[in-house]
């Protein structure tokens, strides 16, 4: 706990040094002075999150948003059931339902994609068992479908920018781009939009939801 209050310190101090972390599922934080693989997030330093043209103000007032809207509060029991469950981060999901739905829980779009996370009726043939295939648009059993989609891309293609690019352009297209985010303008700019919130949503939690911490050199 002396170790965590200290890095907590720092963490609320001026940058002098890029810091990379993340939390896992067993709420281990973990810290180290580069982005190590694809889990680690930018905390401190020049690294940053990735900016989405045009933006200036990375996504506060869409943080707000997400800390007072019912809509959101409404959901997240599910969403913290479905991460947990599927072995995802709950902030990653948070961060799809935002840039997919807005959190309008009877979303259609003109593609036929259902509800909060927007699965199309192939997915919930893949992912959902028939029952709940036929109630794709209730958001419990959205956010499950969504998250154990996810879950199956992030083992497939290993990195979180591909798995997301496999969800918006299919695994097809990543695949053609030896497992990298395609150079598809509107792929990328739904990646990006994702990472930027999920690297923000991250940053807010991350020292509430640490219960230890490892440094990695």
């Amino acid at each position: 706990m002396r170790r965590l209050a200290g890095l907590l310190l720092f963490l609320a101090a001026p940058a002098h040094a890029d810091l990379w972390g993340y939390v896992d599922a067993a709420g281990v934080a973990h810290f180290a002075p580069r982005q190590l693989d694809g889990r680690y997030a930018p905390l401190l330093g020049g690294a940053g999150p990735l900016r989405v043209p045009g933006k200036t103000d990375a996504g506060a007032h869409m943080l707000t948003w997400l800390d007072i809207a019912p809509e959101v509060k409404a959901v997240q029991p599910w969403v913290r059931e479905a991460a947990a469950q599927h072995g995802v981060d709950a902030e990653l999901l948070k961060a799809i339902i935002a840039v997919e739905s807005g959190y309008q829980r009877g979303a259609v779009s003109p593609r036929g994609a259902l509800g909060l996370m927007q699965i199309t009726p192939e997915t919930a043939m893949r992912y959902a068992t028939p029952a709940d295939a036929a109630r794709l648009i209730e958001p419990r059993i959205n956010i499950h479908t969504g998250a154990r989609m996810l879950a199956d891309l992030m083992r497939r293609f290993g990195r979180i920018d591909a798995a997301l690019a496999a969800w918006n352009a299919g695994e097809g297209a990543v695949r053609r781009a030896v497992n990298r985010v395609p150079d598809i303008e509107e792929t990328q700019a739904h990646v990006h939009l994702v990472l930027e919130l999920y690297w923000a949503l991250l940053q807010q939690s991350q020292p509430a939801r640490a219960q230890r911490l490892t440094l990695h050199p």
